[in-house]
């Protein structure tokens, strides 16, 4: 007998259970993927519960089959997710831009932990932020979403499959250590409360359909292999069709597509959320786990009469430019806070221009970063 996906109710669980338990509400039947610190225990989850479910589960070679894996059952037509952690996540990089250019929905977790190489295997950090926009060759636009608690890792696993689906590609969630084994209440609500995407199937004529002519939005609607549908699948530079196409037009017209979905849909992409931001002088920029000391500390601040608020980043790629340049006129100063030496604090310096100081509160990884150096950094800085 089949169990229900959605195991309804409120639990204690940790944020890398939620990531499963989100990801099993969202529809995804395939996991493969490669033990690793923090973020094994997805995969442990995921191989306990899809049994259950006439799901799959398939412990991979590496990290880079583990990819290769996804891609494929997603063309089988199966919701498909793997997780990782930094190493990993760099064997990851070439298959991610096979899905690029493939076209192909997944999702794929990174609980991030201090690196570079091996670093602090049992200690979170947030240093693949960088690497999450750029870490596959040629330009090309990705999603990132970063969950801040337990609760959100359920929810923003179901966001992410919706997203990949709506807009075919992978997408990436760039959760860490500290929200991965952190333990929280997390509530599930029943599966008709839950919102589902999933991909928009082709129709018409199967031995004339066009696999990568747009469709609504600019979406290219997708078959799975057995439909009887005549295609072709290639990481080369492709026609509509999907057959190779060797020349500079036609790569210019399928990069336009590719960037294209991305960046003409960015109001329904891109998520942020604010607190007391209305009246603040200094904002405070941040996401993931050190949205919350950086949530605290404006609280902190304004008990010194220091008026702050906070922006956070739900969605950290593709990154919100009119919002940060928005918010750069309307405070005296900024501060930006990540567990990592300044990498999204470089594309807020880039998107402010110069026009209100930007201070950077972060360090290398291994621990959260408490609210006092925030609130120290606004006293000393302002």
């Amino acid at each position: 007998m089949v169990k229900s996906a959605v195991l309804t109710g409120e639990y204690f669980m940790t944020g890398d259970v939620a990531c499963a338990e989100g990801a099993l509400a969202a529809g995804c039947r395939f996991f493969g993927g490669y033990p690793i610190t923090p973020a094994t225990e997805i995969a442990e989850r995921m191989a306990q519960r899809l049994v259950d479910i006439d799901g799959t589960f398939i412990q991979m070679e590496d990290e880079i089959a583990a990819v290769a894996s996804i891609l494929g059952a997603s063309w089988g037509g199966v919701k498909s997710m793997t997780a990782t952690s930094g190493p990993g996540f760099s064997l990851m990089m070439e298959n991610i831009g096979l899905g690029i250019i493939t076209e192909t929905p997944c999702v794929i977790v990174n609980v991030q932990r201090a690196g570079p190489s091996t670093g602090l295997p049992t200690q979170g950090a947030q240093g693949d932020m960088m690497q999450a926009k750029w870490g596959s060759h040629g330009d090309y636009e990705i999603i990132a979403l970063a969950p801040s608690s337990p609760q959100e890792f359920f929810y923003q696993t179901i966001e992410a499959f919706n997203l990949s689906e709506k807009y075919r590609l992978p997408v990436l969630i760039m959760s860490d250590e500290i929200v991965g084994h952190m333990s929280e209440k997390v509530i599930i609500p029943a599966a008709d409360e839950i919102k589902i995407v999933s991909r928009l199937g082709p129709k018409g004529r199967k031995d004339l359909f066009k696999l990568y002519a747009p469709g609504p939005g600019g979406i290219s609607p997708m078959p799975a292999a057995g439909d009887g549908y005549n295609f072709h699948v290639t990481g080369l530079t492709h026609d509509e069709k999907g057959y190779p196409a060797m020349n500079v037009d036609t790569h210019a017209q399928m990069m336009s597509r590719l960037t294209g979905k991305i960046k003409n849909n960015l109001d329904d992409i891109i998520r942020t959320d604010s607190y007391k931001l209305d009246d603040a002088e200094f904002a405070i920029i941040s996401y993931g786990v050190s949205s919350r000391t950086s949530m605290a500390a404006v609280d902190m601040a304004r008990d010194l009469g220091i008026k702050a608020g906070f922006l956070r980043l739900i969605t950290v790629w593709p990154f919100p430019d009119d919002q940060i340049r928005a918010l750069a006129g309307d405070v005296k100063g900024m501060v930006t806070v990540e567990i990592n030496l300044g990498q999204i604090h470089r594309e807020i310096l880039r998107c402010v221009e110069g026009r209100v100081p930007v201070h950077l509160v972060g360090h290398s990884g291994g621990t959260i970063i408490p609210p006092e150096d925030v609130v120290k950094m606004l006293k000393e800085a302002f």
